[in-house]
């Protein structure tokens, strides 16, 4: 069990990097372009939701089943949420959207990871 769940971190840590450099350099090209932090996140997330699927479910769990799309979503609308409230609480403290996005990144991907193994893609 042990060997299972560290092998499942080690890939998730891996290809969450993957992830990461997509979904952050999305947010970071909205906030280029003059977007709101808000609205960058949203187009971030919603873009990052069918590639991340793809290999967290392909790559991580090793599901191939279509259908946990819509759990897979419901786990990145909380995700979204927290790591909104973490980036304006960062921002609030005088951090740039840039910064807070960036350290956002570690609780949000913590609590994907955890939602994904025991709601998504639970065996």
């Amino acid at each position: 069990m042990y060997l299972v769940l560290s092998n499942q971190i080690a890939r998730f840590i891996v290809v969450g990097i993957v992830n990461t450099i997509v979904g952050y350099s999305l947010y970071a090209l909205f906030l280029f372009l003059g977007f709101d932090y808000v609205y960058a996140l949203g187009i971030a997330t919603v873009l990052g939701v069918l590639f991340n699927f793809q290999t967290i479910g392909k790559l991580v769990f090793k599901h191939n089943n279509n259908k946990l799309i819509f759990k897979f979503v419901l786990v990145y609308i909380v995700v979204f949420f927290v790591n909104l409230i973490l980036i304006k609480c960062l921002v609030w403290f005088g951090l740039n959207e840039y910064i807070g996005g960036a350290i956002a990144i570690i609780p949000a991907s913590a609590l994907s990871f955890i939602l994904n193994k025991f709601f998504v893609f639970q065996r």
